[in-house]
């Protein structure tokens, strides 16, 4: 028998990609740097090209915050593109992250899953920028049960150790097992690699005009299009 949304009891959802959209954010603050060409290269390949900086550093940084490594991102990014950054430029993308726009559906979609699931962010982030981006979501509307960072763990995704960390988290304080947890995520790469290497199910949230963290060797157990439409689907399910 297929597997059903209500066969689960918690969810651990990515924030940057999946529920906030961050390649706006990301892309709306690189405009110091873009501006500078006279022909503006394919937003696409500007993100990709970030997202592998990013990704590098985060290798060979696990314990640096997130808004530093953002900050060294830039930095590097310019040097790659040969185009100038000042540090005051560098600092204020490391600090762009409480301009990030969240998606539309969001916050409506994460009170309706409220209903049914224990809501766990799993997040490359520190816990001073989540702080912006939680105001936004949760609006009033619901409140997450559980905010595991990067700053907390010591490492950032696809390191699986990030997911054991969130998977402990809820058992110790919910007693749900890992069978009954599903990895809600935009990022192939970051979030349902990892999650399925330990042996758990995840729901893709295909966000539309991603170009970050797509890889095409790992199946979804779910996918939808948005987490409003996994919002409803989740209802369905739960109350027939």
């Amino acid at each position: 028998m297929s597997p059903q949304l209500s066969d689960f009891k918690a969810l651990v959802f990515d924030v940057y990609g999946t529920l906030c959209d961050w390649e706006t954010g990301m892309y709306n603050a690189l405009q110091p740097l873009i501006s500078q060409f006279d022909e503006k290269p394919p937003r696409g390949q500007i993100l990709t090209q970030l997202g592998s900086i990013e990704l590098t550093l985060q290798a060979e940084h696990p314990t640096m915050l997130y808004s530093d490594i953002l900050t060294h991102a830039y930095e590097r990014l310019a040097q790659n593109l040969k185009v100038k950054a000042t540090k005051d430029e560098c600092v204020a993308f490391g600090q762009s992250i409480k301009d990030w726009p969240i998606f539309p559906d969001s916050s409506d979609a994460l009170a309706e899953l409220s209903k049914y699931y224990k809501l766990v962010v799993l997040s490359n982030v520190d816990r001073a920028s989540f702080a912006f981006t939680r105001e936004k979501l949760e609006a009033g509307k619901f409140t997450f049960d559980q905010i595991c960072t990067a700053q907390d763990i010591g490492s950032y995704k696809p390191d699986p150790a990030n997911f054991v960390y969130a998977l402990k988290v809820i058992k110790d304080n919910y007693g749900i097992e890992k069978d009954r947890v599903l990895s809600t995520a935009q990022s192939l790469m970051h979030d349902h690699v990892p999650a399925q290497s330990l042996g758990m199910s995840s729901s893709y949230i295909n966000r539309a005009g991603a170009s970050v963290g797509f890889v095409d060797f790992v199946v979804p157990t779910f996918e939808f299009k948005t987490l409003g439409e996994m919002a409803r689907a989740a209802k369905e399910d739960f109350e027939g």
